[in-house]
């Protein structure tokens, strides 16, 4: 660079990639990464060291090793680049999804505490700007508009759909008795069961929210982003729903 005709590109130039090597740095503090990053700066070190005194064995090694290893970090992190471009998309304010009116909300706050003082279990996951269709397993086509009685039959423990997740899009539950992925943190408390682990593990691969009801305890629970906020009352959890979903309270 010739700094005697430096323009305003040259300091764009400079500027995207500060915040380019700021952002990897960061997202790779918030996950798993820095900890293989770690251990990538042991590694390099010992090559430098092979280069520097003339090893060429190792050298030789190290080097095919950063070919295959480039590979096995996009394999390795699948989950959170993809999580990161969801963040990407919803702060440039992409949205593939349909949105979810407060009537919905108030639907589906009622469904949960019906349920809730019955201590029937239920799983309500709210679809937003990402499409779910390829995390869910198992799932069967319902394409039906929310009600609350609706979800009620749904989570009846004699019916047929009751085991598994419903997934709203819109005003319309799509599907019923949906398999999501579980959790990959390895430090949740061991009394989560399956429909917690599975709440947080639909919300860490998204960015849907998920409504948790306890068959155990009645508890009402809503995970967004891979946090649970737990015992949640009707009022609690319409709040947070309506400031989730963006919409203004009428």
């Amino acid at each position: 660079m010739n700094f005697e005709i430096f323009t305003w590109k040259d300091l764009l130039d400079i500027v995207a990639v500060a915040l380019l090597f700021y952002g990897v740095i960061y997202f790779l503090r918030i996950t798993r990464g820095f900890v293989i990053l770690k251990g990538l700066t042991v590694l390099v070190a010992f090559w430098l060291f092979a280069e520097v005194i003339g090893l060429k064995v190792l050298s030789w090694i190290f080097e095919k090793l950063w070919t295959v290893g480039l590979f096995s970090l996009v394999v390795i992190f699948q989950p959170e680049i993809r999580k990161a471009l969801i963040r990407l998309g919803q702060r440039a304010g992409v949205s593939v999804g349909k949105s979810v009116e407060e009537r919905v909300v108030e639907r589906i706050v009622r469904g949960c505490s019906f349920l809730s003082e019955r201590q029937i279990g239920a799983l309500i996951v709210i679809e937003r700007s990402q499409n779910l269709d390829g995390l869910l397993e198992g799932c069967v086509l319902l394409d039906a508009i929310v009600s609350v009685e609706l979800l009620i039959t749904i989570f009846n423990p004699l019916s047929p759909l009751h085991d598994g997740a419903v997934v709203i899009r819109g005003d319309r539950i799509v599907y019923t008795s949906c398999v999501l992925p579980l959790s990959k943190a390895h430090d949740l408390p061991t009394k989560y069961g399956t429909r917690h682990r599975a709440a947080l593990g639909i919300t860490e691969e998204s960015d849907a929210l998920c409504v948790v009801v306890s068959e155990e305890t009645g508890e009402i629970s809503l995970a967004v982003g891979g946090k649970l906020n737990k015992n949640l009352d009707a009022e609690l959890l319409k709040a947070i729903l309506l400031k989730e979903l963006g919409i203004e309270k009428a």
